[in-house]
C-alpha cells in the first residue's frame, strides 16, 4: 500500500487516501507543531476575505489542516478558534439547522466491532418499521416541529433492501399532519450501487450522507472483519458513485475514537479534497461523531480516544480547511461540548434525537434497539430556546433543496456570500412557524424578540419587507412555507 502513487484525482480509494501520504503529513505536522511563522502563514490564508461581492475563504490543503491541528503554540490555537467562528458567521451567520434522525430498522448483516447492531449481537431485539410505523414516527417528529430528517437504517439486503428505503421516503414525503410537513429527508445507509443512487436521487431526497468509519485500512478491516461493509475500497469510493448517480450533495464523517484522530483528520480532509477535484464541488457537510456507549459496545475498549478539547480543535480546524461545508453534531455530545462546538464552526445539529426504531412513538425513551447513548436529552423546545439564549437562530429552512440550489450551485452561492440572502430570512419564517405551532410560551416570546431584531439585520430592503409581511402571515393565519 505504502508504494501507490497518491493522487487526489484517481477514482482508487488506496491513491485518493493515500497511506503513504497521511503518514508522511503527519511527519510533516509534527515537526513543524512549533514553527510560528509558518503556523501564522497557514492561519493568514484560512481567514475570511471581505471582497465587493461578499466574503472569501481560501481553505486548506490536508498538509496545512494537518499541521493547524497539531499546533502546540496556545496563543495560535486560540487564533484557530477565532477564525474558526468567523468564517462560519461568513458564511452561514448565526443560524443553525435543527433536524432528526429516524431510525427504521436494526437489521444489519455486518460485523461492526462498534455497533450494537452488529449481525452477532442476539441481545438487542430486531425490529423493522412498517410503513403504517414510520407515518406514526413522522407525524410524533411533527408534533415537535421537526420538519428535516435524516433517515437510518442497518444494512442487510433482505430485510433493508433498496426498494425497503425508498418505500419509507415516499412514505415521508406523503405524511402531511396539522401544521407538519417532512420537507427534507436525508439518507444514511450503507455504500450501494450507481443505479441504487440513481433511484434515491430520484426520489427526491437531499444529502446522502456515509461516515467512513476509519480511513486507516488495516484498521478498517479489522473492525468490518465480517459482511460487506468489510470491502474498504467499496466503501471509500461510495460517494464518487452517488456523484455519479446523481446526488451533488454528499456528507461525509469518521467516527472518532476509532483510530489516531490525526490520521482520521488528515484521511477526512483528503476525501474533501478527492471529491472537490473530481467532481467539482466538495462535501455538503462533514460529521463529527465520536464512539459512544450501546449495548455490548463500550468505548473504553478502544484506545483512541479523544478529550473534550481535543475534539473541539478538530472541528475548527474543519472548518478552516473546508470554510464551505455544513458542519454537523448530533446528540451523542452534551449540552457543554455541543455549544462549545457551535463557536468551533458547527452550523447544524440534531434536537430531541432518538436512537432507537420506533423511539419517537413511545412516551419515555425506549434503550432496547438504541444505536447508542444520547448524551443530550433535552426536548426539541428546550434545544430552540437554548439556541436563541446563546444568539443563535434554529432554523427549520429546507429551500435550497426545492429551489434547486444544490451542489456546485449552493456552494456558488456560498461561495460569494450570496445565499445570506436567502437563509437568513427563510430561517427567521421557519422560526416563526416553529414559534406559532409548536413552542412554549417563554420559547414563543424569546424566539419573536429574535425575530425582530434578526430582521433589522437583513441588509437588502425589499428582501426584510417581504420576509416582515410572511412572518405577520405565519402569525395572524394558517399560511406557512414561505421561502426565497
Amino acid at each position: 500500500m505504502n508504494n501507490l502513487i497518491y493522487d487526489k484525482a484517481s477514482l482508487r480509494a488506496e491513491e485518493f487516501i493515500s497511506d503513504a501520504e497521511i503518514r508522511e503529513t503527519l511527519k510533516f505536522a509534527e515537526e513543524n507543531k512549533y514553527n510560528e511563522a509558518l503556523i501564522d502563514r497557514i492561519l493568514d490564508k484560512a481567514e475570511p476575505k471581505s471582497t465587493a461581492s461578499g466574503w472569501t475563504c481560501a481553505g486548506l490543503d490536508h498538509r496545512e489542516a494537518a499541521l493547524i491541528l497539531s499546533c502546540e503554540i496556545p496563543s495560535k490555537v486560540e487564533r484557530i478558534f477565532e477564525i474558526a467562528e468567523r468564517i462560519k458567521l461568513a458564511f452561514y451567520g448565526n443560524r443553525i439547522v435543527i433536524f432528526a434522525p429516524l431510525y427504521l430498522s436494526n437489521y444489519c448483516v455486518n460485523g461492526c466491532l462498534y455497533c450494537p447492531y452488529h449481525a452477532k449481537n442476539t441481545r438487542i431485539p430486531r425490529k423493522k418499521l412498517t410503513q403504517e410505523e414510520v407515518r406514526a414516527e413522522v407525524m410524533a417528529l411533527q408534533d415537535m416541529g421537526h420538519k428535516r430528517l435524516a433517515i437510518e437504517a442497518g444494512e442487510d439486503p433482505v430485510n433493508n433492501p433498496i426498494e425497503y428505503i425508498l418505500e419509507c421516503v415516499d412514505t415521508i414525503y406523503s405524511v402531511h399532519h396539522g401544521h407538519g410537513d417532512i420537507r427534507r429527508v436525508n439518507v444514511n445507509i450503507a455504500a450501494t450501487t450507481e443505479q441504487n443512487y440513481r433511484r434515491l436521487k430520484e426520489a427526491g431526497i437531499g444529502t446522502y450522507i456515509l461516515f467512513q468509519e476509519t480511513y486507516n485500512k488495516e484498521s478498517y478491516e479489522k473492525l468490518h472483519p465480517t459482511g460487506p461493509k468489510h470491502d474498504y475500497a467499496y466503501h471509500t469510493e461510495a460517494m464518487d458513485r452517488a456523484m455519479e448517480g446523481g446526488i451533488d450533495d454528499v456528507g461525509l464523517g469518521v467516527l472518532f475514537g476509532l483510530d489516531s484522530y490525526k490520521y482520521e483528520f488528515t484521511g477526512l480532509i483528503m476525501h474533501a479534497e478527492h471529491l472537490e477535484a473530481v467532481h467539482g464541488v466538495g462535501p455538503h457537510t462533514i460529521s463529527v461523531p465520536r464512539v459512544k456507549r450501546a449495548d455490548d459496545i463500550d468505548p473504553a475498549e478502544f484506545d483512541n480516544s479523544i478529550s473534550d478539547e481535543i475534539f473541539a480543535r478538530i472541528a475548527a480546524a474543519i472548518r478552516l480547511a473546508v470554510p464551505y461545508t455544513g458542519m454537523i453534531v448530533s446528540t451523542r455530545e452534551s449540552e457543554a461540548v455541543r455549544l462549545k462546538l457551535l463557536s468551533a464552526g458547527i452550523s447544524q445539529i440534531s434536537g430531541a434525537s432518538r436512537t432507537s426504531v420506533g423511539g419517537y412513538t413511545e412516551a419515555e425513551r425506549p434503550h432496547d434497539t438504541e444505536q447508542f447513548d444520547v448524551s443530550d436529552q433535552r426536548t426539541l423546545d428546550e434545544v430552540v430556546r437554548w439556541l436563541m439564549d446563546n444568539g443563535h437562530i434554529p432554523s427549520f429552512c429546507t429551500a435550497c433543496y426545492r429551489e434547486g440550489r444544490t451542489g456546485d450551485r449552493f456552494m456558488s452561492l456560498c461561495k460569494s456570500g450570496q445565499i445570506q440572502n436567502c437563509c437568513h430570512p427563510n430561517a427567521l419564517m421557519t422560526l416563526a412557524e416553529y414559534l406559532e405551532d409548536y413552542a412554549s410560551p417563554e420559547t414563543k416570546r424569546v424566539g419573536y424578540e429574535v425575530i425582530e431584531r434578526e430582521l433589522q439585520r437583513i441588509p437588502k430592503d425589499r428582501v426584510r419587507e417581504i420576509a416582515g409581511t410572511h412572518i405577520r402571515e405565519i402569525r395572524e393565519s394558517d399560511k406557512r412555507d414561505f421561502y426565497f
